[in-house]
């Protein structure tokens, strides 16, 4: 891990600060009884219903301030080979019947078929493959793949479905009908549909791990919520799961998921969590406090998971620039798994 991108909790426990950065001392007392008392809190604006510019960071969880810039891995490197990416359609679902959605596969130059590659789906698939937005996954894979830092893996980039004939393009405009029904359901569905319905649609010449620990799970926003759910739901499929600005509000009743992790058995999920302290606030919920809990609720119960948290907004920018070192961190003993 970098040590530039990610500053570890251990290092903010043994100084006894709940923030690595802070600078100035006016919050001390609120930040001493946090920490005695292990809460996860964001101190009030001044200013009534606007948040502050910077907030700290408690958990103890170090705030990591902006602006956020990408690094040379989400940049297309001389000599690295390229894979390719493919755009279908599934037209039917079992799972959700009459929906109707595109979704494209990534597959590593250096697949030969020879053995199963490692898996990654991505959800709101089309903010995550491109090579201009803010994750690039697809040109992070060629670089980290090349390198051998994570396993030849197939990246599986879904969009959320709509109901009806699909729009003409993939992307925000118009909205995915379907949406938050996949998304913000606190269940098993999407893991039923990633299941029944989409990896058996995938071409038949590839070949994926059964191997759980091979197995990765990416989202942001309901799409966060929602890969975590579908590692918690089904472990022997999944258990690496990456969130970016997950909404563990109450949409769909996410806001119950801290509690269920704090009171269920531990499963086995490495989980990535990226938030920012400038995250929406409104009706749901708060998605920095409940992302604080989420991790606090991991930090816990002994989870192997990270959560990296910034002062950014509701946006990819942040989880896009260290795009690069969570995938590091996520597949960092992959070479001891056998596919």
């Amino acid at each position: 891990m970098h040590a530039s991108l990610f500053l570890s909790r251990q290092s903010c426990r043994s100084a006894g600060l709940p923030n690595a950065s802070t600078a100035t001392l006016f919050h001390a007392n609120a930040a001493f009884l946090a920490a005695l008392l292990g809460l996860a809190i964001v101190i009030a604006s001044p200013v009534v219903g606007r948040a502050q510019e910077t907030r700290s960071g408690y958990g103890p969880y170090p705030i990591i301030p902006g602006p956020y810039n990408h690094g040379p891995d989400s940049d297309p490197i001389e000599g690295t080979p390229r894979g390719t990416v493919t755009e279908y359609e599934l037209l039917d679902s079992v799972v959700y019947p009459g929906i109707r959605r595109r979704y494209s596969v990534y597959v590593p130059a250096q697949y030969d078929g020879s053995q199963p590659a490692a898996l990654m789906v991505f959800q709101d698939g089309h903010a995550y493959a491109g090579p201009g937005g803010d994750f690039r996954a697809a040109t992070v894979f060629d670089n980290l793949i090349h390198r051998g830092e994570m396993p030849i893996t197939i990246g599986v980039f879904v969009d959320p479905g709509t109901r009806g004939e699909l729009p003409e393009k993939r992307g925000w405009n118009p909205r995915p009908t379907n949406r938050s029904v996949e998304y913000d359901t606190v269940s098993d569905d999407y893991a039923r549909f990633l299941q029944e319905d989409l990896l058996p649609a995938l071409p038949k010449e590839l070949k994926i791990t059964e191997n759980p620990d091979l197995r990765a799970i990416c989202g942001m926003s309901s799409g966060g919520i929602c890969a975590f759910m579908v590692a918690w739901s089904q472990p022997d499929s999944f258990r690496k799961v990456v969130s970016h600005i997950g909404s563990f509000v109450d949409i769909r009743g996410g806001h119950v998921v801290s509690a269920v992790v704090r009171k269920a058995e531990p499963k086995p999920l490495r989980v990535f969590l990226q938030e920012g302290a400038n995250d929406l606030d409104n009706r749901h919920g708060n998605w920095p406090l409940a992302n604080l809990q989420l991790a606090n609720s991991l930090d816990y119960k002994g989870y192997d998971y990270e959560f990296v948290y910034g002062d950014g907004e509701h946006n990819g920018r942040h989880g896009g620039t260290i795009f690069p070192d969570t995938l590091r961190w996520l597949w960092r003993d992959w070479s001891e798994q056998q596919p």
